[in-house]
C-alpha cells in the first residue's frame, strides 16, 4: 500500500505534523501581478499539445485565498516566483515583489532579473532593499545566463550569498538554453553561487545531480517531481535514488502552487514514497530551507 493510501484525507500540516516539523518551507511557490498571472494561467490552459496531457490549475483562486491556503498547509514561508520573458519587465516586477513581501510576512522577499542594460543596478537595489531569493527562468525568458549584461549580476549575488532559484532543465518542454550545458558554464565562472534548481533539473535529473556534487552551492528543489503529473512525463531514474538520499542537505521543497494539477499534499506523498526515511524529509521539507534563511528563523519557527 502506497504512503498516499495510507494516508488518505492527512492535510499537509498533519503531513508535517506526524514527522515532528512545526510546519513546510516551500521555496518554490508563484505570485504575481494578476495581469501577468493570468497570462501564466493561460498558457497552462494551452500547454496540452506540448506534453500530451492537460494541466488544470487546482487552485485557480484570488491572492488573499491563496496566502490564506498556504497558511492552512502549515506553509510557514514561501515565494513570490515571477519572471520576465522581456527587457523592461524584470525591475518592475522587483517592486511588485517587494510590496507583496512587505504586505505578507511570511514570504520570502522575492527578485529576478534579466539580460538588460540596467540589471546590475536593479538587483543591486533589490539586495540591499532586502530580497532574499531571486527566480530566473531560462525556458520563458529565452536567454543564456552567461550573458555578459549578467556578469555583474551573478557576481553580486554570490557575493551576496542570496540564493537563485533557476528552471533550467527542458522540461515542460525544452528551450534553447536549458539543459546542464549553460548552467555548468555559468557556475565554471561563478563557483560561488548559490543555484536551486527547479524541478530538480527535469528531465536532466542525472547531469543536475552531477553539479550538485561538484559545486557546494548548488541545491535542487523538488518542484513537481516524483508526482503522478510527472513520473508519467519525466519519470525519475530509480538508479539515481541513492544520490538523491545522500544529497539530502541540499534538497529543498518546492511545489509550484498554485499552478499544480493535484493537490497540494499530494508532492509530499510523492516525497515520502521514495521511500528515503523520515530524517530525509524533515531536512527536505523544513530543516534545509530554514538553514537557508536564517535570518526568518524567529519568524519561521513561531
Amino acid at each position: 500500500m502506497s504512503a498516499e493510501t495510507a494516508q488518505e484525507g492527512e492535510t499537509p500540516r498533519e503531513f508535517a505534523a506526524r514527522l515532528g516539523i512545526p510546519g513546510l518551507v516551500d521555496v518554490h511557490t508563484h505570485f504575481m501581478p494578476q495581469n501577468v498571472l493570468d497570462k501564466v494561467w493561460a498558457y497552462f490552459d494551452a500547454v496540452g499539445p506540448l506534453t500530451g496531457t492537460e494541466w488544470p490549475i487546482t487552485y485557480r483562486e484570488e491572492e488573499d485565498r491563496r496566502v490564506a491556503l498556504l497558511r492552512e498547509f502549515g506553509v510557514l514561508a514561501f515565494t513570490s516566483m515571477l519572471y520576465p520573458h522581456k527587457a523592461g519587465m524584470a525591475e518592475w516586477l522587483n517592486s511588485w515583489a517587494a510590496g507583496f513581501a512587505a504586505r505578507t510576512p511570511d514570504c520570502l522577499h522575492t527578485a529576478t532579473l534579466y539580460p538588460e542594460p540596467g540589471a546590475t543596478g536593479y538587483v543591486r537595489r533589490a539586495v540591499e532593499s532586502g530580497a532574499r531569493v531571486f527566480k530566473v527562468h531560462l525556458q520563458v525568458g529565452d536567454f543564456d545566463p552567461n550573458k555578459e549584461a549578467l556578469d555583474d549580476s551573478w557576481g553580486l549575488l554570490a557575493d551576496a550569498r542570496v540564493p537563485v532559484v533557476i528552471h533550467c532543465g527542458s522540461g515542460p518542454a525544452p528551450g534553447k538554453f536549458t539543459g546542464p550545458g549553460p548552467v555548468g558554464r555559468l557556475l565554471a565562472r561563478h563557483p560561488r553561487l548559490r543555484l536551486v534548481v527547479a524541478h530538480m533539473g527535469m528531465p536532466e535529473y542525472a547531469d543536475f545531480l552531477d553539479l550538485a556534487e561538484r559545486y557546494d552551492g548548488v541545491l535542487l528543489d523538488t518542484t513537481m517531481a516524483y508526482t503522478d503529473f510527472s513520473e508519467r512525463l519525466a519519470p525519475f531514474p530509480a538508479a539515481e535514488l541513492p544520490r538523491l538520499g545522500a544529497l539530502g542537505e541540499r534538497i529543498l521543497l518546492g511545489s509550484d502552487f498554485p499552478n499544480i494539477p493535484y493537490p497540494y499534499v499530494h508532492q509530499l506523498h510523492a516525497l515520502e514514497r521514495l521511500g528515503l526515511g523520515d530524517d530525509w524529509l524533515r531536512r527536505v521539507l523544513y530543516e534545509n530551507g530554514a538553514a537557508l534563511f536564517p535570518d526568518l528563523s524567529q519568524g519561521i519557527h513561531r
